[in-house]
């Protein structure tokens, strides 16, 4: 009996080594897969010069080339086969999640799912192919006419490049669902957030550079880190923040026992719309600054006036930038959490909120404390993100030490965080587990 006992005592040791064996790999095959993306951000496309691409760069480097260059790690400013990054898949991503709110096929699929699930990705990636030949076919034109850039320009160019730019989105696409599957954390978020972070250090060693040579004062980088300091604090806390609704579930009698009724709670974050309000506003404000970056100055009076408007720190650019981010915290939430489907969920398992009739009352009052806490959540994403932008006109801060960026590497990071924690949270349970059983077995 007793070697039988020290067999299972062996068997469970050798199972939680193998647990966190099984932890170890995955957190090494997502900085693996990592570390590809990171190299791909350095080869350059074919038949480009990429230090005449750089110099063109440089003069645009504040419209909207500058936010995507950001977001790609980098690797537009390279002009590199990752230049697309995965961009367009989460572009497809909000269409398809637009849509699904307009169209009863989409919103049936929603319903099946794990099955319908599976075929609304499947649109969304036969999407990303469509938006990334559009925008690959976009640059490759963009090349063309930008000076000598290219070293031969024509179809064959056109060609080559769409197919690569394309064939790096959708590496990347498929590199993001290995890392979520495989590794730790979620891929496609964690790919951005790579691309960031990794421009960090030059980010930071530019703004030592521009206080070395004086167009920086001391005081003026010092305030830029404890703004920085203070804004990681205000994404933690809020990001962490919940309003919790109280559920209530009715007693229930089995054969001849009554059960006492539980509760639990609904979790609505102050924050639903995540990063996505100041993503869409940054693209939507910049994108007349670079078309009449792309003309030369050229087209009517009145487009020149308004591009000159919306450059950075500008009133018209901060009121128009704060409404946008405003207008997109409820237009998303809206769509990402639906009230009226919440409520019948509660209603269809017996639960209610206490003084609240199910049905639709209930869906009216969690739309009421929603809609409540997102005007918080709004204005906690207008103060991230306006602050640090003004920052970037009047002071020459880079994009990657705005509020969009730090707010997407902070959240992403909380994340992972806490994936790695809830994975050792189970390991631990089982292991209670496997002692409980232990000690049965022992005696």
């Amino acid at each position: 009996m007793a070697s039988a006992a020290e067999q299972l005592a062996a068997n469970l040791n050798f199972s939680a080594f193998a647990k966190a064996d099984e932890l170890k790999k995955r957190i090494w095959f997502t900085l693996g897969a990592l570390l590809v993306y990171r190299l791909g951000t350095y080869v350059p496309l074919p038949g480009i010069d990429p230090n005449i691409w750089s110099q063109i760069f440089k003069s645009q480097a504040g419209g909207i080339l500058g936010m995507f260059n950001m977001f790609a790690g980098g690797g537009i400013n390279r002009m590199a086969i990752f230049a697309l990054n995965i961009m367009p898949y989460i572009s497809a991503s909000i269409i398809l999640q637009l849509l699904t709110t307009v169209s009863p096929q989409l919103e049936a699929l929603k319903k099946e799912g794990e099955s319908g699930r599976k075929v609304i990705n499947q649109y969304t990636r036969y999407l990303t192919v469509v938006l990334a030949m559009f925008q690959a076919y976009g640059i490759a034109v963009g090349l063309e006419g930008a000076g000598n850039v290219v070293a031969e320009p024509g179809l064959f160019f056109r060609l080559s490049t769409t197919i690569t730019l394309v064939g790096g989105t959708m590496f990347l696409m498929w590199l993001g669902e290995q890392i979520t599957s495989r590794g730790i954390g979620n891929g496609i978020s964690l790919i951005i957030m790579a691309g960031i972070v990794a421009e960090l250090p030059s980010a930071i060693a530019g703004t030592l550079e521009l206080g070395r040579q004086g167009a920086l004062s001391t005081v003026l980088i010092l305030a830029i880190i404890i703004m920085a300091i203070a804004v990681i604090m205000l994404i933690v806390f809020v990001e962490r923040a919940q309003r919790r609704l109280l559920i209530q579930y009715p007693k229930r009698q089995v054969g001849n026992k009554m059960f006492e009724g539980q509760s639990s709670h609904l979790p609505l974050k102050l924050n639903t719309a995540g990063v996505i309000p100041p993503i869409f506003a940054s693209s939507l404000l910049l994108l007349p600054t670079t078309i009449a970056q792309f003309n030369a100055g050229k087209g009517p009076e009145w487009f020149q006036w308004l591009t000159t408007q919306l450059a950075h720190g500008r009133p018209l650019f901060l009121v128009l930038y704060l409404g946008m981010i405003v207008f997109f915290a409820f237009f998303y939430t809206a769509i990402v959490f639906n009230p009226t489907e919440t409520a019948d969920n509660l209603k269809k398992h017996g639960g209610f909120i206490p003084g609240i009739r199910p049905g639709e009352r209930t869906a009216e009052y969690i739309d009421y404390v929603l809609s409540r806490i997102t005007v918080i959540g709004a204005i906690y994403l207008a103060i991230v993100c306006l602050v640090p932008e003004i920052l970037i006109s009047y002071a020459s801060v880079p994009f990657y030490l705005g509020g969009t960026s730090l707010l997407i590497v902070v959240s992403v990071t909380m994340d992972t965080v806490a994936q790695v924690q809830g994975y050792l949270l189970a390991h631990q349970y089982e292991g209670l587990i496997r002692k409980s059983k232990l000690k049965g077995r022992r005696k």
